[in-house]
């Protein structure tokens, strides 16, 4: 049982973690890639963006129930940490709060953590970014945080509409973050990997001349669609 549906705020110090070599082989697909794979599950939605550029990392969830506009939970999460982790806060309500900056940030490095998901805001942006801590977030916001309200770690959370588990892998990019569940993942790794070795077919053929409409079988779908091939305007 989830520990909250008892009104229980408890930190649970052992999780079940995914294979960092597997994690790894995610986190260099791509989320594209792996949600596609996986049959387009997973993914965070348009609301958690990145602050960064050029970054793509995957870790294990080591997750956080928090109370909007309360960091104390992201605190007490970072003992729980370890190397290879991404951190994934969720709010209990919408916050546009800045939860997380550069000294957290600091800590959580110390301790091998890979990045930050959090459907709230973040602050200390500039230094985040210098630091190469990356971080994908909801909103960008100075407005400070108290540390007064319980909450949970290590507890199933739901974020953009997707229940995160802790040691799921977090595949995160500039297009945004999926999380691929830890019985799925080695199944997702080779998911992914037949997909990555058929895009490189239609790479090979797009260069050499060939067009996705044909080899994709797309002119008869068209057809069946009752799309016209006209030469000019004069001939509609």
């Amino acid at each position: 049982m989830n520990p909250n549906e008892r009104n229980r705020h408890v930190v649970i110090r052992t999780i079940d973690r995914t294979a960092l070599t597997v994690v790894d082989e995610l986190g260099a697909a791509g989320t594209a890639t792996v949600h596609e794979a996986i049959g387009r599950r997973g993914y965070l939605g348009p609301g958690i963006t990145p602050i960064q550029r050029d970054v793509k990392v995957a870790g294990n969830a080591v997750t956080v129930l928090s109370h909007p506009g309360d960091n104390i939970m992201i605190h007490a999460a970072v003992e729980m940490c370890q190397e290879g982790d991404l951190l994934v806060v969720a709010n209990t309500a919408p916050s546009t709060h800045g939860m997380f900056g550069d000294l957290i940030a600091t800590s959580v490095m110390a301790r091998g953590v890979r990045g930050l998901v959090i459907d709230a805001g973040v602050r200390d942006t500039h230094d985040l970014r210098d630091m190469g801590f990356p971080v994908w977030s909801a909103h960008v916001s100075c407005q400070g945080t108290v540390k007064a309200t319980p909450g949970s770690v290590n507890v199933p959370i739901v974020v953009g509409g997707v229940t995160v588990h802790p040691g799921d892998v977090v595949c995160a990019d500039d297009d945004g973050v999926v999380v691929v569940g830890r019985h799925e993942a080695e199944w997702a790794v080779e998911r992914s990997n037949e997909r990555l070795r058929k895009e490189e077919v239609s790479r090979a053929r797009l260069v050499a001349g060939e067009l996705g409409v044909d080899f994709h079988g797309l002119r008869q779908k068209l057809d069946e669609l009752g799309v016209e091939y006209v030469d000019s305007v004069d001939d509609l």
